[in-house]
């Protein structure tokens, strides 16, 4: 997998203060790939997350389509990567389709109300891949929050990067919406982009991802499918419970049962 992996990290490493929050992670990725980061609350899921799009500093070595990260300028990471943070507040009330237009301001795009063609274009292709079409001219913080979620999914989907990096995009959601968030960065994936998402829901995570990437205390601990990745031995002794496992529709079921 590393020979055509287009996001690879050796030996990160980030403290804050004097806390070492990740330490030696390595990992390679390739592209149409959706990979779910797990691990228990302050585990550095969102730290990792961060560190990989040179949010944050770190040590070790971080490569982007075969470039070092260290080596591209703000702008050129913006491009190469599409980062939605937690929570996805919205305070001002801008149309939903101004909302999106954002994810053009990497490509150069300052302004919503004249955007080029190729900017245009891609608005139109996030909205339509959301289904949030309906909602351009509604205000966002007029919007329920499951549509400001797909907005906020829509606004990274539309800089059209490689590398889709989301941090627990489906907390607070309920069950359809979730479904349908996952759905989403699966068709992300599917259509050649590297979707990293973070997530607390063992069976979302089972059922969408091709890789899962399991943190604990800082250090990556298993990686690979999820179904040997999230191994009953693996569950058990990061998260502390006991599963129920089953196949559905060719699919992994993994629903956390009981404390182990």
């Amino acid at each position: 997998m590393s020979e055509a992996a287009i996001l690879t990290a050796s030996s990160l490493s980030v403290s804050l203060g004097k806390r070492v929050v990740l330490s030696e992670v390595s990992l390679a990725l390739p592209r149409g790939c959706l990979a779910a980061l797990v691990g228990p609350n302050g585990a550095g899921k969102t730290t990792l997350l961060r560190a990989l799009a040179g949010l944050l500093p770190s040590e070790g070595t971080i490569e982007v389509c075969g470039d070092a990260l260290s080596s591209l300028t703000l702008r050129e990471r913006a491009r190469r990567f599409a980062y939605l943070p937690q929570g996805h507040q919205m305070h001002w009330p801008l149309p939903a389709r101004d909302i999106v237009a954002l994810g053009r301001y990497p490509h150069g795009a300052v302004d919503p109300a004249r955007l080029t063609g190729t900017d245009a274009a891609a608005v139109v292709r996030a909205m339509q891949a959301t289904d949030v079409t309906g909602l351009g001219d509604r205000p966002v913080t007029e919007l329920s929050g499951g549509e400001r979620g797909r907005v906020a999914l829509a606004r990274v989907l539309a800089v059209e990067a490689p590398i889709l990096l989301a941090d627990e995009p489906t907390a607070a959601l309920d069950p359809r919406y979730q479904i349908e968030v996952m759905t989403r960065l699966r068709t992300a994936a599917d259509t050649g982009t590297l979707v990293i998402v973070v997530t607390h829901d063992l069976g979302l995570a089972a059922r969408f991802a091709d890789i899962a990437l399991v943190l604990s205390e800082g250090r990556l601990v298993s990686q690979g499918p999820p179904a040997t990745a999230l191994s009953e031995t693996i569950i058990e002794n990061i998260f502390r419970v006991r599963t129920y496992r089953a196949d559905y529709q060719r699919e992994t079921v993994i629903v956390p049962w009981s404390e182990a």
